[in-house]
């Protein structure tokens, strides 16, 4: 028994050495959540994409880093770190075990790396203002100083601080407040400067245009500089392409440069890094980008986001979490390697099985591969059917498939509007090509029994029974009143006529339209053609709506009655309420033909059914304004200020109301509050 308890003191010994000795590697459960981004542009929480796996705060016995700067992973396998406040290199296996150090005693403050193939090491170096190269035994072989070209600018220093090489050797560098790009170097002649690559545009707006036409050359000195901002990092991908990420830089965040430095990425979900620091390009046609805190996101070649994660220290050193993030790399495995400046240490995560498939598929759809890329989505959408992005790829090789409905679907449920449109014009080719001789007969049948009906009313009379029925109706006080808001529509001035002076003011008339309308504008919002809903799906707020366009109609009638009212116009709050109601006719005329067209039209011909709403508005308005100058005996000018007026007073009733909301909800509160209090001592 003694012996084994010895034997025991022993081992437990011998592991404490090993863990004190070893490289430090901890491991931990993931303390984060994982987020993407649905076909509506929300952000919505799904599995977890990648686990975090160890973190390395040690290399071999006694390297530790200082203030390191920036990480790569070589195509040999180990990791380089600029270990920026010890002045060197260090380079490691991904475990953690030290190879060497490279680079003590000629480096200042390294701050970016990048190793070729060939296992050469260049160095951005922001204090010796030079880039240096060391071979794969650490030895120095070249050195690049600030380009003595006149291009490059007499007064702009040369303080590198990010690089990356293509295979022809030419370097691509990011230099400290050097608002002019990427500085392009070739290493021919000890360094020759082609220019500068991949340059931002300063944004501005036109407030700052309209200031800067009218103040003084002294007052626009005054005001701050609109100049480009300085990319934050770069990397490259096998392709050759150049990946930048620049802070404040909106939807122009990252950008993903052609040999032309043309951006090839366009973003409008705002889905970008605050802060990013570093970007890297992944194993499957995607990128990572690393925010300042310790987010990390994951985006396709297109720069849709798939993926988000990762997140701040709250000081408890768990595995995952950052403190402040200064790199990012990635390996083979698709393990990502975040350096943490701040903390000295490597977070390491690895994909979980659901990321895994996506990216299988991400690849095979990359290469082309549409019917072997269906396999693993299916698996994606089995464990999350609600993952957006994973529906858009199934739609798009179903597509490439030419199996135009299910690509349909699939597009559908992943809010892709484009996928959508391009199988919907497929199908409907198809459908053109089977029905376009049944559709001809049919109009050329229609044409010949018109032209029959009408020549045997001109014989026989046959249509004189409906006339009169028509001529019937038409003396009903109701039916008259409506056809005449259809006469209302097209000559305004004559028809506001009659509702001021010929009693055509009518409060039931009036209130049908508005019901029509109000019926025409939910089905149209909740049911139009996909390409134009502006709606979630399965999402009902008609009570909201309803309530809406009487609140509306209401705040519109009794403004404009008492702005009337004041001014000296002739309109009673019956005729004002007429012929606003009466206004709202071409939208009920029109609005059938807009709902129409959108169930038909593609995304290259949705500008005819756009068309017809901005000319339905707009003839509203036309009608709404004529009414009023018409019905209280307006001039034109009376008119204007009348408008203007009711637009002040409508404000004016919204805060109103909004104020008397608050109060209430207040009281409401207090009350609640009193009553549960009472209910809480009395069940005590």
């Amino acid at each position: 028994m003694r012996k084994f308890n010895r034997f025991a003191v022993l081992v437990l010994v011998l592991l404490i050495t090993a863990a004190i000795l070893g490289p430090i590697t901890a491991y931990a459960e993931t303390p984060y959540v994982t987020y993407t981004v649905n076909g509506y542009g929300q952000i919505r929480q799904t599995q977890t994409a990648y686990l975090a796996y160890a973190t390395i705060t040690k290399f071999g016995e006694d390297v530790t880093l200082k203030s390191p700067s920036d990480i790569c992973i070589a195509s040999d396998g180990h990791m380089y770190i600029a270990d920026a406040g010890n002045a060197r290199i260090v380079v490691g296996t991904l475990d953690g075990e030290l190879i060497k150090t490279v680079g003590e005693g000629t480096l200042v403050n390294p701050q970016g790396v990048f190793v070729t193939d060939n296992g050469n090491i260049y160095v951005a170096d922001r204090d010796a203002k030079k880039v240096f190269v060391f071979n794969s035994v650490g030895r120095l072989i070249e050195e690049y100083g600030r380009p003595t070209s006149p291009l490059y600018g007499d007064t702009i220093d040369f303080l590198p601080i990010k690089i990356v090489v293509n295979d022809a050797g030419i370097m691509f560098i990011v230099c400290e407040s050097n608002t002019n790009g990427i500085v392009e170097i070739s290493p021919t002649e000890g360094g020759t400067f082609l220019g500068y690559f991949g340059t931002n545009f300063a944004s501005t707006d036109i407030m700052t245009i309209i200031y800067r036409a009218i103040l003084t050359d002294a007052q626009r000195a005054r005001m701050v500089s609109n100049i480009p901002a300085t990319p934050t990092n770069l990397a490259i991908d096998e392709k050759g392409l150049i990946f930048t990420v620049t802070r404040g830089n909106e939807n122009q965040t990252l950008k993903r440069l052609n040999i032309a430095g043309t951006n090839m990425i366009r973003n409008a979900d705002n889905t970008y890094a605050d802060t990013p620091v570093a970007v890297v390009a992944g194993n499957h046609d995607n990128v990572y980008v690393a925010d300042q805190q310790g987010y990390i996101f994951e985006y396709n070649n297109e720069g849709e986001l798939l993926f988000t994660f990762g997140g701040p220290s709250d000081g408890s050193q768990r595995v995952g979490l950052s403190t402040m993030v200064r790199g990012i790399t990635i390996d083979k495995s698709d393990r990502i390697y975040v350096l943490d400046s701040d903390a000295a240490q490597v977070q390491i995560y690895e994909p979980t099985e659901f990321t895994d498939l996506l990216h299988n598929a991400l690849y095979l759809y990359s290469k082309g591969r549409y019917t072997e890329a269906k396999e693993p989505l299916s698996q994606v959408l089995r464990m999350n059917s609600m993952f957006d992005y994973a529906n858009k790829a199934m739609g798009r090789s179903y597509f490439q498939e030419e199996n135009y409905k299910q690509a349909l679907r699939y597009a559908r449920l992943a809010k892709d509007y484009d996928g959508y449109s391009d199988a919907y014009w497929e199908l409907r080719n198809v459908w053109l090509k089977n029905n376009i001789m049944t559709a001809i007969i049919l109009c050329v049948l229609l044409f010949v029994a018109y032209k029959v009906v009408k020549k045997l009313d001109a014989r026989a009379h046959i249509l004189n029974k409906p006339r009169r029925v028509i001529r019937k109706m038409k003396k009903n006080k109701f039916f008259s009143n409506l056809c005449y808001a259809g006469y209302y529509m097209k000559k305004p001035a004559d028809g506001a006529y009659g509702i001021a002076a010929e009693g055509r003011a009518n409060w039931g008339t009036s209130t049908f339209l508005l019901v029509i309308f109000m019926v025409e504008y939910v089905l149209d919002k909740y049911t139009r053609g996909f390409l134009l809903k502006n709606v979630m799906e399965g999402r009902y707020d008609i009570l909201s709506d309803v309530g809406m366009i009487v609140a509306l109609m209401f705040a519109l009638t009794a403004c404009t009655y008492l702005v009337c009212t004041i001014n000296e116009g002739e309109g009673t709050v019956k005729k004002i309420y007429t012929f606003f109601c009466y206004s709202l006719v071409p939208y009920i005329v029109l609005t059938p033909l807009a709902y129409a067209l959108s169930h038909i039209l593609t995304m290259n011909e949705i500008f005819i059914s756009q068309m017809i709403s901005i000319l339905t508005y707009g003839w509203i308005i036309v009608l709404a304004v004529i009414g009023l100058k018409e019905v209280n005996n307006f001039t034109a000018k009376e008119t204007v200020k009348v408008i203007l007026l009711t637009a002040f007073t409508a404000l004016i009733l919204v805060l109103l109301i909004f104020i008397i909301y608050v109060l209430w909800a207040q009281v409401f509160d207090f009350v609640s509050a009193i009553v549960g209090e009472g209910v809480y001592r009395l069940g005590y």
